[in-house]
């Protein structure tokens, strides 16, 4: 990518800022649109928000509830079309809400007949009211005191920074040039004051770039609006943020394969408890904070008020001593003039074009990241004068065979067919694949986002990190001075994952 990169001489269509879900969208796009595709990212992709979801595809009961109507049937319809795409990585689940009262009942089970009317022929399942007995049932370890029942209903659950790395590979299949530890640091601008390139530095070779482009995307989700200021340091900041945390629990808190959805917390959100990856994850809250953070933390408020949640909904509550790891997104939300409340801003997709012709995508959420990616594409075509090319993504099936690619490794040393952690799925040959077919640079790339050992068991990574370095040095013909920096650098890193 960088030898191509060095030896670029004319402008490409687009440059696009951001390597999360809503940039490789972009880079998918344009690239299956012919356009041609430079996508730069800070870090590593999916470093922010893009890999700290709640790992859901979903239309958005909440926002049902808040009477957004188009925006729920918006991502439901998404929810279908990224299912039929990826349906390696996207899979339906069951939620259930537990009921305590006969109303509650009654209020749940017609909000979600409209929920499933909403999502027509892109339908995950029909949703239905259980009783009491059923749904101790399905959940043996909900509250029974006082439970009437409950509702069931059908949503879409994913891996997010896996689907993530996979929309990067589709972009480059379609001739797209992608870098991560590529940080823009600056525009350049024509004699009408319009931006016509971007500066940029490898934080591998030290080199930097300064690259043409006849349309600049800014899709840096938490980091919308330092990016706006490079292109104007007098703009107003658009976005303000909030951050959830994630609990992860073993499997046992969550037996027999349903996820739980508590539909009002005392901070305005719905809280969830899912079965992810072998594991129970539970998220998530809604804390005001006032700027973004590459490594964002928890405040031990978000830790005590998940498990207090937890606490009157199950019988056999998680203890803080049992929490594998805690993980941190934060939500670039649209400001509004009129309301502190976090929880209540749209998850609509915004675009801006400032005066100097920097096209800003920011707002929505994993679920519609195809469709805000189109708006933004669309928009592109027409600021930078482009000629027309229809949106072809809707039909963009991934099909990336990761296992067979995974099998050849095995094959040229049994040794790489070795699982890593004893209670983990993940064996070395991942490692060597990150390296040679996912740009993974360094151990926390490859131990949160890779794989995703450090979100599911956070003392595990811990444990394999000087392993996983040595294997990757191998790969990477570096020395013993960068594994000792790299397990350093992670264990550091890690202590923001445990509790």
């Amino acid at each position: 990518m960088l030898t191509r990169v060095r030896a670029r001489k004319t402008p490409y269509d687009m440059v696009i800022i951001g390597g999360g879900a809503t940039g490789a969208g972009c880079a998918v796009d344009a690239s299956s649109r012919g356009f041609d595709v430079l996508l730069l990212e800070q870090h590593d992709f999916g470093k922010g928000t893009s890999s700290r979801s709640t790992k859901l595809v979903h239309g958005g009961v909440r926002y049902l509830e808040q009477g957004n109507i188009s925006l729920v049937r918006e991502a439901l319809k998404e929810r279908g079309i990224l299912k039929k795409n990826a349906p390696h990585l996207v899979r339906t689940q069951a939620f259930i809400i537990p009921c305590y009262s006969a109303w509650q009942k009654i209020y749940y089970g017609f909000g979600l007949k409209i929920y499933d009317l909403l999502s027509g022929k892109y339908s995950f399942g029909r949703s239905k009211i259980l009783s009491k007995e059923r749904t101790i049932d399905r959940i043996p370890h909900i509250n029974g005191e006082g439970l009437s029942g409950g509702v069931v209903y059908f949503d879409g659950q994913f891996d997010d920074s896996r689907l993530l790395i996979e929309l990067m590979n589709a972009a480059v299949q379609r001739g797209a040039t992608i870098l991560n530890y590529a940080k823009v640091f600056g525009f350049s601008k024509d004699p009408a004051g319009m931006i016509d390139g971007v500066s940029f530095k490898c934080a591998d070779s030290g080199e930097t770039f300064e690259i043409k482009g006849k349309a600049v995307i800014n899709a840096t989700g938490a980091f919308t609006d330092d990016v706006r200021n490079l292109s104007n340091n007098n703009s107003e900041d658009i976005v303000t943020h909030s951050q959830g945390v994630h609990l992860v629990f073993d499997s046992s808190f969550l037996p027999g394969g349903d996820a739980i959805m508590i539909p009002k917390t005392s901070d305005g959100r719905v809280l969830f408890a899912i079965p992810w990856n072998g594991k129970t994850l539970v998220g998530t809250t809604d804390t005001p904070i006032k700027s973004a953070a590459l490594e964002p933390a928890p405040f031990e408020s978000e830790i005590g008020f998940t498990l207090e949640t937890c606490n009157k909904y199950l019988s056999n509550p998680p203890k803080r001593e049992d929490i594998l790891s805690v993980f941190v997104g934060i939500r670039p939300l649209v400001k509004s003039s009129s309301t502190t409340n976090t929880a209540s801003l749209s998850r609509d997709h915004t675009i801006e074009i400032d005066g100097s012709n920097l096209l800003t995508i920011t707002g929505g959420k994993w679920t519609t990241y195809r469709h805000m990616a189109e708006d933004a594409v669309n928009n592109a075509i027409k600021l930078a004068g482009l000629e027309k090319a229809i949106c072809t993504t809707e039909s963009l099936t991934l099909n990336v065979d990761l296992e067979k690619d995974i099998e050849e490794i095995v094959k040229e040393d049994p040794n790489f067919g070795k699982k890593l952690h004893k209670d983990l799925p993940y064996r070395k040959a991942d490692i060597v694949y990150a390296v040679r077919a996912e740009m993974a640079q360094t151990v926390e790339d490859v131990l949160a986002r890779r794989t995703r050992i450090l979100f599911l068991d956070t003392r595990a990574a811990i444990g394999i990190s000087k392993m996983v370095a040595e294997i990757m040095a191998n790969e990477m013909e570096e020395d013993a001075e960068w594994i000792e920096k790299q397990v350093d650098e992670f264990e550091k890193l890690a202590q923001n994952y445990l509790v």
